[in-house]
């Protein structure tokens, strides 16, 4: 690297002021964030970074004044009878950890990404400067650090029957705390999650945000059991429609329809309606089961009572199979 002097533009006997409102300037004007287009921006960003981190840092510019650290900021080794020897605890002004041993200068990494210590470069003040007309302010990253996907958040949201078949969006309340309207997929049942892609934790460093995974909970209807594609619900006819036959009007989702009530129908027979269900994954619709309940009159009728009593005389029939009475 170029001698972090030239790179920010100041001489040897700038000011730490000085120094500072230069590398301000340098990060604001070469920030990748603002020069997209420009592929070089993103090398000269971290040149004025690498500057910084040297001679904005107290301790860093006196060991590079004496010589003791080169550009990179790794230390400069002092020949011994014709041996490379590195920087011991006498000349070393930074004993608690200034020097590798192996080469190179030693840091600890802050919550936010930047090198902290005594005169932490990137501090706060800075970086909000920097970026605080085109994003949120973070601190810079550790060199080598690679972007990384957000996670992916869970949450659930309940869907009525009606949301379902109408295909109407429902409000989604997100541990992100964004709140989104979802269409839910033809399809869906209950307990399945649906993903929302983008709608997780953000990425870092510029990573692409995690998705999330709402698990559906189909809310239980009065009138409607669910079984797969097809809806059952029960309606209720009169003996007389039972047996004589009628077209009675059932509710549906979609609204009530005519159906058609056969002569002679037994109490518990099952007539469809064919496409009054649920959605199919592949388009289309399952169907309604009508079970049909069979009611009489409340508070009884003693006409009816007289002829079930004179019908039963000459027309008694067996409509189960029973176990022969004890004697």
């Amino acid at each position: 690297m170029r001698d972090p002097y030239e790179v920010l533009g100041v001489s040897k006997m700038a000011s730490e002021a000085e120094i500072k409102s230069a590398y301000r300037k340098l990060a604001k004007k070469h920030h990748p964030d603002q020069n997209k287009t420009d592929p070089k921006a993103k090398e000269r960003f971290s040149e004025a970074n690498s500057a910084y981190e040297i001679v904005g840092d107290k301790a860093k510019r006196k060991q590079f004044d004496r010589g003791e650290i080169g550009t990179d900021g790794k230390p400069r080794f002092q020949g011994f009878d014709g041996f490379g020897q590195g920087p011991t605890r006498a000349n070393n002004p930074n004993p608690g950890g200034g020097f590798n041993p192996g080469g190179g200068t030693r840091f600890r990494w802050a919550t936010g990404g930047g090198p902290a210590g005594d005169g932490d470069p990137f501090s706060d003040d800075i970086l909000s400067d920097i970026l605080g007309g085109f994003g949120r302010a973070t601190k810079a990253p550790p060199r080598g650090a690679q972007a990384t996907r957000g996670e992916d958040v869970t949450a659930s949201v309940a869907v009525t029957l009606e949301q379902l078949v109408n295909g109407e969006k429902v409000r989604v309340d997100l541990p992100t705390r964004h709140t989104v309207e979802v269409t839910i997929p033809p399809g869906t049942r209950s307990g399945q999650a649906v993903r929302l892609k983008g709608q997780g934790q953000p990425g870092a460093l510029g990573g692409a945000p995690g998705d999330a995974m709402v698990t559906v909970d189909l809310v239980p209807h009065p009138d409607y059991r669910v079984d797969g594609d097809t809806l059952r619900r029960d309606v209720a006819i009169t003996l007389d429609e039972a047996v004589l036959g009628a077209k009675i009007r059932v509710p549906t989702l979609d609204g009530p329809v005519t159906l058609t009530v056969p002569a002679r129908t037994s109490g518990g027979r099952a007539l469809r309606l064919k496409g009054k269900g649920l959605p199919h994954h592949g388009g289309g619709r399952g169907d309604l089961l009508v079970t049909l309940r069979i009611v009489l009159p409340e508070g009884g009728d003693d006409e009816l009572e007289g002829l079930m009593k004179n019908w039963r005389a000459g027309h008694r029939y067996r409509a189960r199979d029973e176990e022969p009475q004890p004697e």
